[in-house]
């Protein structure tokens, strides 16, 4: 072959490995090209569907995060414009979500300058995971821990909307004081906001039993029209409660009645786009450099980079599964982690995927992640002309909009599930629970060592089933590793040279598939033990080669091995006998 020809065929080879790497670095290539008139009614009609979701729960989220509620619209538009690019999934949305945003308040406390920082830093962490293919430590977060976090989210966002819908003042933000004071304060509730939230509540849940129940067969028969009308009316439920509230609170306060808690004056138009401030000054003008805010974060800037990977590769797995087709985990990482870092520039704090709107996407049929970029663009035009109207929103309206939105998430079936599985998974799951009412970050801290804890303590205590057939056999359900070496010597001396007479044993390693020096080391000191006492220690049904190839060091200064081959070639039988 001719070196022109040679020289054109590499060339194709390097023009196409590179625009493969491209593509998986950018997934909009793949899908654009595509890209079709259909597929553009889709997206922009989920767009607006998801995009009359987000508004108001962005609106409430702040709420949760301490922040004025602006900052919930900053933090609403960046995710749909960077995850066109970047994301893997047709479904996902990212913005503020409850879980975040409880998180968020847990460690800035309401304070937006250090709120923007972390949203730079976590994403920072998040992107750097991401090059660095760190994905799989989220594997590390066992789901009881991760249902004991949400649960307990779900209860502390939930009871800390109560003092909204009750009209309440000056309740503190710590829950067991937010609990006491709450009902302290109740004849202090103002009946205005008490109907009001009440009333949102009810028109809340309604319309979303309406939609749970549309596609059952119990459900009234309805046109094709009206089905389409009901499920437009109860998806959009959000915005029509919090608009409708905030007529009623117009009128009344046109009427010069002020029966009702209003978000009251926000800031107007977009956002600067500026570097988020790596210094703050406190009321009494002392200066907080970068330094002391980055400490002052704590263990937050652990925790929360992490919990917004995982809500948001969980949310993109599941839809992944119920759509047929599959994501890039290391890609989600890198699209939330830019996300996080744009963000930052536009006065957003920390956001991740949102199961309710990313549901909401899906349900409508999106086809592409554009769809997120009409999301963001409803967002920015609210942000530009809709921010005097939020004036009037009452404040117990985006309570029963995050009341309804965390509910479902506190799922006390799982621990049934768990009594009846596997009972030691409560443990982490309760840890974490109760620790998450004390500080957020600290309960998945104290969850993660929890299960540890369980995992180490299964390591060094493998399961030995001890039967008796003249000589002993002790089949091993697991890998053995250096934890498990103390364990196991101890079983052995017990039941075999501790008795009297000493007595032979068997180990039957058909489940080993692991082990390492400590255990080699053991079981060389087990072997002179047994030549000591005159008896034997077998080995038998070894399953790989390199356990049988430690195995055999062993045969110096102690004993005779001998070889039997199985019928399976991927099977053999070694013996290593101790001589008297």
């Amino acid at each position: 072959m001719d070196e022109p020809l040679l020289s054109g065929v590499s060339g194709s080879v390097r023009a196409c490995c590179s625009f493969s790497t491209l593509k998986s670095w950018l997934p909009i290539l793949s899908w654009l090209p595509k890209y079709n008139l259909k597929w553009l009614r889709m997206d922009v009609l989920a767009g607006l569907t998801v995009g009359l979701t987000t508004v108001p729960q962005a609106l409430a989220y702040a709420e949760v995060a301490g922040l004025p509620v602006q900052y919930g619209l900053y933090s609403a538009f960046m995710g749909g414009f960077i995850y066109t690019l970047l994301g893997t999934s047709k479904d996902v949305t990212l913005g503020p979500t409850a879980i975040m945003s409880l998180l968020c308040f847990s460690v800035v406390g309401g304070q937006p300058h250090r709120a923007v920082l972390l949203s730079l830093l976590c994403g920072l962490i998040q992107a750097v995971m991401a090059l660095l293919r760190l994905g799989f430590l989220l594997d590390f977060i066992s789901y009881p821990v991760i249902k004991g976090f949400t649960c307990s989210a779900a209860v502390t966002i939930g009871f800390g909307q109560v003092k909204n819908i009750l009209g309440l003042q000056g309740i503190p933000q710590a829950f067991v004081l937010e609990v006491y004071y709450t009902f302290a304060k109740i004849p202090e509730a103002r009946v205005g906001d008490v109907v009001l939230g009440v009333l949102c509540l009810a028109l809340l849940v309604m319309l979303m039993l309406m939609k749970t129940n549309l596609g059952s067969d119990d459900a009234p028969t309805y046109s094709r029209f009206a089905q389409k009308l009901v499920w437009t009316v109860a998806t959009m439920r959000n915005a029509l409660v919090v608009v409708a509230a905030s007529i009623v609170a117009f009128s009344w306060d046109a009427y010069g009645h002020h029966v009702f808690t209003i978000t009251g004056k926000t800031s107007q138009g977009l956002p600067a786009f500026s570097p988020p401030p790596t210094s703050d000054t406190t009321d009494n003008g002392t200066v907080v450099t970068f330094g002391e805010i980055v400490e002052g974060f704590g263990g937050g800037l652990a925790v929360i980079p992490f919990m917004g990977l995982l809500e948001s590769i969980a949310i993109a797995k599941a839809f992944a599964s119920q759509n047929n087709y599959r994501i890039d985990a290391n890609q989600e990482l890198l699209a939330i982690g830019v996300t996080n870092i744009m963000g930052s520039f536009v006065s957003a704090y920390p956001v991740t995927g949102s199961f309710g709107r990313t549901a909401v996407n899906s349900q409508t049929g999106v086809y592409t992640p554009a769809g997120g970029i009409v999301t963001s663009a409803i967002v920015l035009l609210s942000l530009a002309y809709l921010m005097p109207a939020f004036y009037y929103i009452p404040k117990a309206s985006l309570a029963a909009v995050i009341i309804c939105a965390v509910a479902p998430m506190v799922d006390y079936r799982v621990v049934a599930k768990m009594w009846r599985i596997r009972k030691l998974d409560l443990l982490p799951f309760a840890v974490t629970f109760l620790m998450s009412f004390w500080q957020v970050q600290y309960g998945i801290i104290g969850g993660v060592a929890m299960s540890g804890v369980l995992l180490l303590y299964n390591m060094a205590r493998p399961r030995v089933k001890v039967s008796d057939h003249g000589i002993l056999v002790m089949e091993l359900g697991s890998g053995l590793s250096f934890p498990a070496t103390e364990y196991l010597s101890h079983i052995i001396h017990t039941q075999a040279l501790q008795v009297s007479p000493p007595r032979s044993v068997v180990l039957d390693c058909h489940h080993v598939s692991v082990i390492d020096y400590t255990i080699i080391s053991e079981i060389r000191d087990l072997l002179s033990q047994f030549k000591l006492r005159g008896v034997c220690l077998v080995f038998a049904r070894l399953q790989v080669q390199p356990f049988a190839f430690c195995l055999f060091c062993l045969r110096i200064q102690l004993g005779v091995i001998n070889y039997n081959s199985a019928d399976s070639p991927h099977k053999s039988t070694f013996s290593y006998r101790a001589q008297r």
